[in-house]
């Protein structure tokens, strides 16, 4: 089976087949999916979509762009959201986007932090977004490693950085998300990337309704699709579809403490 780590179902790109879709994507051979909130409206609807389908579960955080909503007010929202149920098992997608706004960083990495410290406070793993910031991205999980002493919980989703750096983030416990760009001509990076780590330290992941993979490209994505990162993975590290997909599933149950 497939676990999809990171995907979008309340995005308004399902609203004319949400229920078909999510039916198909089970019948296709996907166990698990992990709805990921990117603002205080998208955690909410992520929370509803958890608890209307079983194999469905829920993150909730403040996506970098929306960093405006990580103040008082909001870190007070995602913290009733986590306490109303057991459906949400992570705190994300949070972190640094400097690919439309470099003026905001200090203020996203205060709403990283903020929300970082908020996982820590329930023991939930974080999902970390990370956008033409791999350094300062870097320098948060590094400090935060040093400074409590023991690995981080937590993914890089959407990995798209230097293979030593994917190394360096797994030494501090790090998980590396590996999606549709695996298939992509233009994915070289992720392919050393995913060659250099550790097999126990990959997680797969759609970030549906975005991201596609070949050859379906450009086209809109779901969990289903995910054969074909499945297909380059087992490629690139030597193995069989079957191992690709069994690693990665128990991968995933273990960093979002989830059982089978």
């Amino acid at each position: 089976m497939i676990f999809d780590t990171h995907a979008h179902y309340d995005d308004r790109a399902f609203d004319e087949d949400r229920e078909e879709v999510i039916a198909r994507i089970f019948d296709s051979g996907v166990g698990f999916v992990m709805n990921i909130g990117a603002d205080l409206a998208s955690s909410l609807s992520t929370v509803m979509l958890a608890q209307k389908y079983d194999r469905i579960y829920a993150a909730v955080g403040i996506h970098p762009e929306s960093f405006e909503e990580a103040d008082e007010h909001g870190i007070t929202v995602l913290k009733d959201l986590i306490k109303s149920t057991d459906r949400v098992k992570a705190v994300g997608e949070i972190g640094i986007d400097l690919h439309y706004d470099r003026d905001s960083l200090e203020k996203q990495k205060e709403a990283f932090v903020r929300q970082w410290d908020l996982a820590d406070e329930f023991g939930l793993p974080v999902i970390i977004h990370s956008r033409d910031a791999a350094q300062v991205t870097y320098d948060i999980v590094k400090e935060r490693y040093e400074r409590t002493g023991k690995p981080l919980n937590a993914v890089m989703h959407c990995y798209s950085y230097e293979k030593e750096q994917a190394v360096e983030y797994t030494k501090m416990g790090l998980y590396i998300g590996v999606g549709g760009v695996l298939t992509f001509k233009n994915g070289r990076k992720l392919a050393e990337a995913v060659k250099a780590v550790h097999m126990d330290k990959i997680l797969l992941e759609t970030d549906c309704p975005y991201l596609a993979p070949e050859p379906f490209r450009g086209k809109r994505n779901d969990s289903s699709y995910l054969k074909k990162v499945v297909a380059e993975l087992a490629v690139i590290r030597g193995i069989s579809e079957q191992e690709a997909e069994d690693i990665t599933f128990a991968n995933a149950e273990k960093f979002y403490a989830i059982e089978g």
